[in-house]
């Protein structure tokens, strides 16, 4: 009898237990499957508060986790706002981006993968629209989503403003500093401190070496300016004594002399790209001292202020403000002198400073960004921007990360506001991160084909 009732409470144990676990094998294919649907936006935000890069479980697949942890470092590392989200391949579209910048609130560059598409949008203050697209198009075509992301990432940090928000910096997610995580971190300081700081080193070697190779470029292009306008000098012939000339035709040939050595003085004294700017403004200032001396010779009025001709500052401040479309561009009003003006006019294309660039000689708005600083004496103030809208030139002025490297004041190019990593909330232009997902469509419309970023300057 005894024997008996052991029997019948093992088997009410066994089923008990085989009850439990039946249960919890429920739970836990409950929760794994939540976790696979996990892939809505204030989950993915979340995410992203804590860490640069996320996959969802369900798209595990696409982006291994070497892979997004090696990515994740890259952005650390870099110390940019960069947002990298891989998603599966059923997740909603529809005002992903407005929706996950509204809940991440943090200024920066979003970029997602859902399936095989991808996209990115980003805050103007990070990095303009333009941009953007450039950059998304450049690796649309990879189907491989580690390449592809690697691609993107690396274009995207060299080119983007602002930095990291500071939520990565946190250690645990509790606010706590496990003792295995202090340890872990003192052996990578002690071991590999010598070797972040000969990358950095190296880095900055790097970026100097560039720096001095753009000053190069410019210094032949700007040499030449100051020969045109030294050749100018001589051909306009004055002398202070001569019979006519007053006290202000002679202020205006001594200003004009003064520009002159000015500008080889400052072009003599240049070590960055930047520092071209003071050249070509003190050229700027002395044409015009030359225009004012001329009209007073000539017994015509002195000439208004007028920016230089925009197709060469060679050719001498322009006469008039005239609409221009260039080819695959959109039309603009250029100040031209005279002589473009005659050209235009007559249906001819004008006279166009070009250079020398690793691809052939290109018009100055397509050779480069050290030419930012060169145009930005000719062209101060608020005028340059719409000069180069469209324009490779343009382009690169419009980043923020240009002023780091080439200065600014050059107009509006910025975006202004918040830089990247900043808290923003909702406080953001929504245009910024609206249209479609997919195909570089940034004026709506799910996965356009991009039209509105066609064609060339």
């Amino acid at each position: 009898m005894k024997v008996v009732l052991s029997t019948r409470n093992l088997a009410g144990l066994l089923t008990a237990l085989a009850l439990v676990v039946l249960t919890a094998l429920t739970v836990l294919t409950a929760g794994a499957s939540r976790a696979s649907a996990a892939t809505d936006v204030s989950t993915i935000a979340e995410a992203l508060r804590e860490d640069p890069v996320y996959v969802a479980p369900a798209a595990a697949d696409q982006l291994s986790s070497s892979a997004a942890d090696a990515l994740s470092e890259q952005i650390r590392d870099a110390d940019k706002a960069l947002f990298v989200a891989v998603l599966p391949a059923d997740q909603p579209t529809e005002k992903l981006f407005t929706e996950l910048r509204t809940a991440t609130g943090v200024t920066g560059l979003y970029a997602i993968r859902v399936g095989d598409a991808f996209d990115a949008r980003a805050d103007s203050s990070v990095l303009p629209t333009t941009a953007v697209q450039n950059l998304v198009s450049s690796v649309e075509a990879e189907r491989d989503a580690t390449a592809q992301l690697d691609d993107f990432t690396d274009r995207a940090l060299a080119n983007m403003g602002g930095s990291a928000p500071s939520s990565w910096s946190s250690s645990d997610s509790d606010g706590g500093v496990s003792t295995a995580g202090l340890i872990t971190v003192g052996a990578v300081l002690v071991a590999g401190g010598g070797g972040a700081y000969a990358l950095v080193r190296r880095r900055r070697r790097l970026h100097e070496e560039e720096q001095r190779a753009a000053l190069e470029r410019l210094r032949v292009v700007v040499d030449e300016d100051i020969t045109a306008f030294g050749e100018e000098l001589d051909r306009l012939d004055f002398h202070p004594g001569e019979p006519g000339a007053d006290d202000a035709m002679r202020e205006d040939y001594e200003h004009a002399l003064d520009a002159y050595e000015r500008a080889k003085t400052y072009m003599a004294q240049a070590g960055r790209p930047e520092d071209v700017r003071a050249v070509t403004k003190s050229i700027e200032d002395g044409r015009f001292s030359l225009a004012k001396l001329a009209a007073r010779r000539e017994g015509r009025p002195v000439p208004e202020r007028r920016a230089p001709c925009f197709f060469d500052p060679r050719h001498g401040p322009s006469v008039a403000d005239t609409t221009w479309t260039p080819v695959d561009g959109a039309p603009r009003e250029v100040p031209v002198c005279a002589a473009d003006r005659t050209r235009l006019a007559d249906g001819r294309d004008p006279v166009i400073r070009e250079v020398d660039t690793e691809y052939g000689r290109r018009p100055y708005w397509d050779a480069g960004p050290a030419y930012g600083p060169w145009a930005g004496g000719y062209f101060g103030g608020g005028i340059l921007p719409g000069l180069l809208v469209g324009t490779l030139l343009g382009s690169m002025m419009a980043s923020p990360v240009y002023a780091s490297d080439y200065g600014s004041g050059y107009g509006d190019f910025g975006g202004g506001g918040y830089e990247g990593g900043d808290v923003s909330g909702a406080d953001f232009d929504s245009g910024d991160f609206g249209g479609g997902f997919g195909g570089g469509d940034y004026g709506g419309g799910d996965f356009g084909g991009g039209g509105d970023f066609g064609g060339g300057f």
